[in-house]
């Protein structure tokens, strides 16, 4: 188990200036945790950020009221550093907003899945390499909170202590299995990805269970629920499903109710208060009063994207078939380089690479399927492995056609 942390909690101008001096004398890499809350408030932006250093020890920087002397205090040292952090995507974009960017990353929950370990998290690590075994629990409290719980000042802690050490015995693990290159070919994505490029704005066409919605009053009334609940959450600074659930704006949009009662009974939930059945009600009547030819399409404007599997499959069955095909080849390469598939190559990426693909011959060469899969995104180690699947599945279905 674990000793408890010894750490300093700094939330004024002043301290962070103290912070960031003492991290400029330690050695280094900075190991780097946030702490969220975009289960309670609107946006994703860190309540909390944990910064070690060796020689100068763990802060624990609580932003809210003064993000603006965050970056002025601690971009000097921090900006183009070498950091670890652990499952980087979402940190890297809420210390983005606070103006913070490595340099050179090393992301130690990435370098577990290349190395080919199922259970990535950060305690089985720890636990693995570093031989101490973290107490957990507190992964999804609200980090809005002040003042923090000093238990929960302790868990944010422990999250960045054995950063260093785990991220020097992965290295020589991956390294000692020829993996270390690709590892890094990852961690610069990683920054270019996260980092250095801004967050995609939310659509509500993302929003999971539109399927259900068959007609174009529907997906008007979801719509406009969705930019409601947007901007209500903006003002409240409150996470727009704790407003309203998507499960429940696709349960009105369907319904269509036309009294506050009829909107309760969509959602399934007697207990809804007046005020807020009236309000949602209200937006409902003002999508179906607007001018019918300002709705949205049942579809969505055609892309060069891949299709959805149901459409892919019923309309390209050819090409389909050697989606398959590269599916099956991916897997058993994974499998030799003791990985999950989705590490070797994301799925996303295998579609987008497959769905450009000729339907007819000539078959592609290892180097045409190469330029599909760059263009989609694959990394130079992943191409490696992954264009030589392509073009044999590539010829198999044009031989076919």
């Amino acid at each position: 188990m674990s000793a408890r942390p010894i750490y300093t909690l700094v939330n004024t101008p002043a301290a962070f200036r103290d912070a960031a001096g003492a991290l400029a004398l330690g050695r280094g890499p900075f190991a780097v945790d946030t702490e969220r809350a975009s289960s309670f408030r609107y946006g994703d932006r860190a309540f909390l950020v944990q910064v070690h250093r060796r020689g100068a020890g763990t802060f624990l920087i609580a932003p809210e009221g003064h993000r603006d002397a965050v970056q002025q205090a601690f971009a000097p040292v921090l900006n183009g550093a070498e950091w670890i952090i652990h499952a980087a995507g979402e940190d890297l974009r809420s210390l983005a907003h606070l103006g913070l960017h490595p340099g050179i990353l090393f992301d130690t929950e990435l370098a577990s899945r290349i190395a080919g370990f199922d259970r990535p998290n950060l305690a089985a690590m720890v636990e693995r390499f570093v031989g101490v075994e973290l107490e957990k629990g507190h992964g999804h409290e609200d980090w809005s909170r002040t003042p923090l719980p000093v238990s929960w000042q302790d868990y944010a802690a422990l999250d960045v202590e054995y950063l260093n050490e785990l991220a020097e015995a992965l290295a020589e693990y991956l390294d000692a299995n020829g993996k270390l290159g690709w590892a890094f070919q990852e961690f610069n994505h990683l920054v270019r990805s996260y980092s250095l490029t801004p967050r995609p704005k939310k659509a509500w066409r993302d929003m999971k269970g539109l399927s259900a919605l068959r007609d174009e009053s529907g997906l008007q009334v979801a719509r406009e629920l969705w930019r409601a609940r947007e901007q209500l959450g903006q003002e409240r600074d409150i996470s727009p499903g704790r407003l309203l659930s998507n499960r429940d704006l696709v349960d009105i949009a369907r319904a269509k109710p036309s009294s506050p009662r009829e909107l309760a009974r969509a959602v399934g939930r007697t207990n809804l208060p007046p005020r807020d059945a009236r309000e949602w009600l209200t937006v409902v009547e003002h999508a179906l009063a607007a001018d019918p030819s300002s709705w949205p399409p049942r579809h969505a404007p055609q892309s060069n994207a891949a299709p959805p599997k149901s459409r892919w499959e019923r309309h390209y069955p050819q090409s389909w078939a050697m989606l398959q095909t590269c599916r099956e080849g991916i897997a058993h390469r994974a499998a030799e380089l003791q990985m999950q598939p989705e590490v070797l190559l994301a799925p996303a990426t295998l579609r987008e690479a497959v769905w450009v693909a000729p339907d007819t011959g000539p078959a592609w060469d290892t180097h045409q399927a190469a330029l599909a899969l760059q263009h989609a995104g694959a990394r130079a180690w992943q191409v490696g492995f992954a264009a030589p699947i392509l073009a044999d599945a590539h010829g198999q279905m044009v031989t076919a056609v």
